[in-house]
């Protein structure tokens, strides 16, 4: 991190309790950033930036981006705002699911209004590989890697939730043009890391390994293809778009490190030493043959390279998981796990609701 650019910034991270947020929020309070999270917990989990709050290293307001005064009070004040919140889920949730996708529309739109609004200088939003033209991304047999450009007429993005990340870049775009706010987007493929839900395939293929599930159900038949990417790897990348491009550029950030969903499979039953066969479901949500990035760009524009293999990754995301979790809840839940949003988790957290202000750290709660 380039400590000058950061030095006095004022930054918002929406979306900061998630996973991929609570790792970005990480990374800048070990770089001492002044930091906010605005989040509504219903897919994160305070307990992701608990220390943080309860250190007073962060500012944490709860509360909906879709309201406008909640919008308003995350806004002010800042100078930077990463943009992670949204209504999302893995395969399952985003093939299932779109009128939830479709609120990130009213969401995006009105952080962005506010943004503009309040003055904030810079907004670098968490784009995905689903913009991509579903007809590009047919056959798993074909070496591809999906270029930057290729995001054009025709559009074909991958379900509402593809659309509405697909406007949300075309919205800071035209900010950047035509108000002068300065902007970019990542394209994030197919993260995994410690902290992940058990709705994304990595995750999953790892809790079905927890609770020894044999046979071993694999969504699919086995040979669609992509590149699994750590979230250390992302939210660096993340950190450097900040730093390095203001005139709402999209770029990619993934591995060009190429695996078919059986390989994973495979990686993952014998990392665990879990011994099962192997119960192909191809009537389930599979999503594109082929989707893998070319990340040629980012390595041009911010230097960035993803480091972490997919073998080393993988490996230290079990041993989180198999350090964390209760067998008997995720055998219970797992199904749910993998379409909903809504699980064991976050049921829990209703009903412990906290209301007003924390005992320790700087907690708001709006809406």
């Amino acid at each position: 991190m380039n400590k000058n650019f950061w030095k006095r910034k004022k930054v918002l991270v929406t979306g900061g309790a998630s996973f991929i947020g609570s790792h970005l929020v990480d990374l800048l309070v070990c770089k001492n950033v002044d930091v906010r999270v605005v989040d509504d917990l219903s897919s994160g989990t305070l307990e992701n930036i608990r220390h943080h709050v309860t250190n007073k290293n962060i500012e944490f307001i709860k509360g909906d981006l879709r309201e406008t005064k909640v919008a308003k009070k995350s806004v002010k004040g800042v100078d930077l705002i990463f943009h992670l919140a949204g209504d999302h889920g893995g395969r399952g949730y985003v093939d299932l699911h779109q009128a939830g996708p479709a609120g990130n529309l009213l969401l995006d739109g009105n952080l962005f209004w506010q943004a503009h609004k309040s003055g904030v200088e810079k907004i670098v939003f968490a784009s995905s590989g689903c913009v991509y033209p579903n007809y590009l991304q047919i056959d798993p047999t074909k070496k591809l890697y999906l270029s930057e450009q290729q995001v054009g007429p025709p559009y074909d993005a991958d379900n509402m939730y593809g659309w509405a990340k697909l406007m949300a870049e075309m919205t800071l775009k035209a900010y950047t043009k035509e108000f002068g706010m300065k902007s970019a987007s990542c394209r994030f493929f197919v993260v995994y890391g410690p902290r992940a839900k058990e709705d994304h395939a990595v995750v999953a293929m790892i809790a079905r390994a927890f609770i020894k599930q044999n046979p071993f159900i694999v969504w699919g038949n086995g040979r669609q293809v992509r590149n699994w990417t750590y979230v250390g790897d992302i939210v660096s990348g993340f950190v450097l778009a900040a730093e390095k491009i203001d005139d709402g550029t999209s770029v990619n950030l993934g591995t060009e490190e190429r695996l078919s969903v059986l390989e994973t499979a495979q990686t993952i039953l014998s990392l665990t030493g879990h011994q099962a066969e192997i119960e192909l479901h191809p009537e389930m949500p599979t999503g594109p043959a082929n989707r893998v990035a070319n990340n040629s760009l980012a390595k041009e524009l911010l230097g960035w390279e993803p480091k972490v293999k997919f073998a080393d990754g993988v490996k230290e995301t079990i041993e989180w998981y198999f350090a964390s979790k209760d067998t008997s809840k995720i055998e219970k839940m797992l199904n749910g796990m993998l379409i909903e949003r809504k699980h064991l988790a976050r049921v829990a957290r209703a009903k412990k609701k906290t209301n007003g202000v924390m005992d320790k750290g700087r907690f708001y709660e709006i809406g």
